[in-house]
């Protein structure tokens, strides 16, 4: 996620400045074979206009698509949030040895509680590791040019800021051995984490630390879990419907190329300050089009471990410092800090 409120020009040339380079080869060309009369026809503005309207409005509507994408994927974390807040609360208020004739001491309850607690915070890591798999559609997931340019921004721009060796990290601290090397064997480790958890709750109730009331409140904040995961695995696996994404590309690569045929030949009946200006202003429409489709084309997938993501490692950094100062722990680990204005 971008934190800061501008973005630099040389971000921008980063993101853009190949467009931009054989945007200006391409009109500086179409521009001289206007001017030595190699080309004499051209194309009415008001068909170029028409033409540009209906790319915007196509534009307008796969931008809104994409950022409602990313909208709902922010509000699933922020219940992930809520949620899990809530199961800490539960775990630390609910389990005791009240309600039946368990002979635990404190510090064996003390110690199932923190095993749930620290069960959850896998869950998060494990989460979010399977959600920053790429899937072919994505821009990493892609050969040529486009997939090497990905991998480029998110070493430099994204995952690629901090070394992301979280997940399996976080797996061996808070899950046991068993448990971690389990979770390695299924498919869906996160789904598995879920249900290690319901599992366990059910033998704390069959041993009385937990009453029939709070077994199924307990149970349905898992049921919760599932449904957030879910959500997050539909965006993932879902893709904004390729006729939409990629008619946009074409849409505009057909626009910009009828532009300089009819731009360029206006500007040049003002003489010759019409042809100094020419490239450069029919380079600046081109671009801001190829700004909007890029836009656009980076937002709809919020899991792809760039600088448009959902800044899903500090969510889960920050759930976990929460769980773990209700627990009364030490050693709490720091919030993640943005890194060159882009916060993961």
């Amino acid at each position: 996620m971008i934190v800061t409120k501008g973005i630099k020009f040389v971000k921008v040339l980063t993101w853009t400045g190949f467009h931009a380079l054989w945007l200006t080869l391409f009109c500086s060309a179409v521009a001289l074979l206007y001017k030595y009369g190699h080309i004499n026809f051209y194309i009415p503005w008001v068909a170029i206009s028409v033409i540009g309207t209906a790319v915007a409005f196509y534009l307008g509507f796969k931008n809104n698509s994409a950022y409602d994408r990313l909208w709902e994927a922010r509000k699933i974390w922020g219940a992930i949030v809520n949620s899990s807040r809530a199961w800490g609360t539960y775990v630390n208020g609910y389990i005791n040895t009240s309600f039946g004739d368990s002979n635990l001491s404190d510090e064996e309850v003390e110690a199932i509680k923190k095993r749930l607690v620290h069960r959850h915070i896998a869950w998060l890591y494990a989460l979010r590791g399977q959600l920053l798999k790429i899937m072919p559609w994505e821009h990493a997931g892609q050969d040529g040019f486009i997939g090497k340019t990905a991998e480029y921004y998110k070493e430099k721009f994204g995952i690629g800021l901090v070394e992301d060796k979280v997940t399996e990290t976080e797996l061996r601290h808070y899950l046991s051995d068993d448990e971690n090397k389990y979770i390695h064997e299924c498919s869906n480790m996160a789904t598995q984490i879920i249900d290690l958890q319901t599992r366990d709750l059910a033998k704390l109730h069959e041993q009385g630390l937990v009453d029939n009331f709070r077994h199924v409140e307990m149970g349905k904040l898992l049921y919760d879990f599932y449904v957030h995961q879910g959500k997050c695995e539909r965006i993932k696996k879902f893709p904004l419907p390729r006729q939409y994404a990629n008619m946009s590309r074409i849409f505009v690569g057909i626009f910009i190329a009828l532009l300089p045929f009819g731009m360029i030949p206006e500007l040049l009946k003002i003489g010759e300050w019409g042809y100094i200006l020419s490239v450069p202003v029919t380079c600046i429409i081109g671009w801001v089009y190829i700004v909007m489709e890029i836009i656009g084309d980076y937002t709809e997938n919020p899991f792809q471990g760039m600088s448009n993501d959902i800044p899903m490692l500090s969510l889960c950094r920050g759930i976990e410092i929460d769980l773990r100062e209700m627990m009364g722990e030490d050693d709490i680990p720091q919030p993640i800090e943005s890194r060159n204005g882009i916060l993961m």
